[in-house]
């Protein structure tokens, strides 16, 4: 089983064969591991989302086109930077994919050291990118445990209501009150208050 460079993985679709060839030539050669694709659907079938990547995709495609591709990754929530390739006539389009968040695109032919630099960019920005996607994933997890009543206490407790309002504001006994936070506690896996309130407002609990 082979090593994957440490440098990551960069994500090519286009459906131009000698665009995908050329790419991963010079990429592979610069130690980056690409994984190659003639359409955006055959990409969107086989992405992981938990991999730490960058994706290089053409504006232009039979199919489902880059702009398209863009849109399903942002339903998705996807955190995976991406720039687009253009011909000359397709910069508005790349400035359309810029403003919907895609980092830069880059005009054929390519320059050599330019894309490599911004690969670079966008593996640095996807390590951040995906650091926060991982926290955020793992935060909804733990959300998603809690009762609908044990949301609504806990959604109280962050806004800094005593268990006495909290159960007033609920119609609640202030044991049960009692309860249902030793429940929060127990399912977030919280031992003090403060990491309560870091779980629930999506910081770092655990440093």
């Amino acid at each position: 089983m082979s090593l994957i460079p440490k440098k990551g993985t960069v994500y090519v679709v286009d459906d131009d064969e000698a665009v995908r060839d050329s790419l991963q030539w010079l990429l592979e050669g610069k130690d980056y591991r690409v994984r190659c694709f003639e359409s955006a659907e055959s990409f969107l079938a086989r992405y992981d989302p938990r991999e730490v990547a960058c994706l290089i995709v053409d504006i232009r495609m039979a199919g489902m086109s880059g702009l398209e591709l863009q849109d399903k990754l942002i339903e998705r929530k996807s955190p995976l930077p991406i720039v687009v390739i253009t011909g000359h006539g397709d910069v508005p389009m790349a400035v359309d994919s810029m403003k919907k968040g895609a980092m830069d695109f880059i005009q054929k032919p390519f320059n050599e050291e330019a894309l490599v630099s911004l690969v670079e960019r966008m593996l640095d920005h996807a390590r951040t990118a995906f650091a926060q996607y991982q926290q955020s994933a793992s935060r909804d997890a733990l959300l998603s445990k809690l009762t609908g009543r044990e949301s609504q206490v806990l959604e109280r407790i962050v806004a800094g209501r005593l268990n006495k309002q909290i159960a007033d504001d609920l119609g609640i006994s202030i044991k049960t009150v009692e309860a249902h936070r030793a429940n929060i506690m127990e399912k977030l896996n919280a031992n003090t208050v403060a990491d309560l309130l870091k779980i629930a407002l999506g910081q770092n609990a655990k440093a």
